[in-house]
């Protein structure tokens, strides 16, 4: 495992400008000590910028790379369909993950083609299924929630079926993994019911000794590309909790195979996945 640079972050960090698709950095909040981590190795090895946190549940610690990006909010893309699926869920406009949807018609590849149930779509992260979630939630519903769960900035501005992918909505990776520990107790503002549905269906895959689930987001806007791959690892009774966020303006970037290899990588070299 390479050594890891562990500094624990006493001091305010120094602000700098946010890119135009960027909020500002939250201020400082109590919570766990964070405990500053070196995986730029990991980023700079697909030419990327980014930010990691983990949230260490036992251990109460919270572990980030690059705190000042990991405290700015971005676009959340395709991670909005958690909340998006809680929200549908808990308003009855779709009764279970196996409700189906039927196919709007419009070709967006083989994959994402055809009538899909909430739990295929969340799993390929069907734009088409969960923009017609967000119309049937509507924009007066969607807000509300949006408000009660204490998502990001909360701005649903920028089109009712599109704001989590061109809009004015903003979270920041500290935000997400906060976001996924409530999720994770139960503690949103949603029925247990929903909070279990969504959990389920955000599963990854389950390896020697642990369990992952996740959900990756991607988003493109002025020629540069926003990822995300949130979630949380079950080892040893223990969750820890994970968000990635990568920036990159490179042309044909790999964005998917770098929501994996950062991810996967941080993961193990913070001694989480084998």
């Amino acid at each position: 495992m390479p050594l890891l640079s562990l500094l624990v972050a006493g001091s305010a960090l120094a602000g700098c400008a946010a890119h135009a698709q960027a909020g500002d950095a939250a201020p400082h909040s109590p919570g766990p000590p964070r405990i500053e981590v070196d995986l730029s190795s990991h980023f700079r090895a697909l030419g990327a910028d980014g930010a990691f946190v983990l949230y260490d549940a036992a251990g109460d610690r919270l572990l980030v790379y690059n705190p000042e990006r990991a405290r700015r909010g971005f676009l959340p893309a395709s991670t909005f369909k958690i909340l998006n699926s809680l929200i549908a869920l808990e308003t009855g406009v779709i009764s279970d993950e196996r409700e189906v949807i039927p196919w709007d018609g419009v070709d967006w590849g083989d994959w994402w083609n055809g009538d899909m149930d909430m739990s295929k779509a969340f799993q390929r992260s069907a734009v088409w299924f969960y923009r017609e979630v967000a119309r049937r939630i509507g924009e007066r519903r969607m807000g509300e929630w949006v408000e009660r769960a204490a998502y990001g900035n909360r701005d649903i501005g920028g089109g009712e079926d599109r704001f989590w992918l061109s809009g004015g909505l903003r979270i920041s990776p500290e935000e997400q993994v906060e976001f996924l520990r409530r999720l994770h107790r139960g503690d949103l503002p949603f029925s247990e019911r929903s909070q279990a549905i969504v959990r389920r269906i955000m599963w990854m895959e389950e390896g020697e000794g642990y369990l992952l689930r996740g959900k990756t987001g991607w988003a493109v806007s002025d020629g540069v590309d926003y990822g995300w791959l949130v979630g949380w690892v079950e080892k040893e009774g223990r969750p820890y909790f994970f968000a990635t966020q990568i920036e990159s303006a490179a042309r044909a970037f790999p964005m998917r195979r770098a929501q994996q290899e950062i991810t996967r990588g941080a993961l193990r070299d913070l001694g989480i996945l084998p």
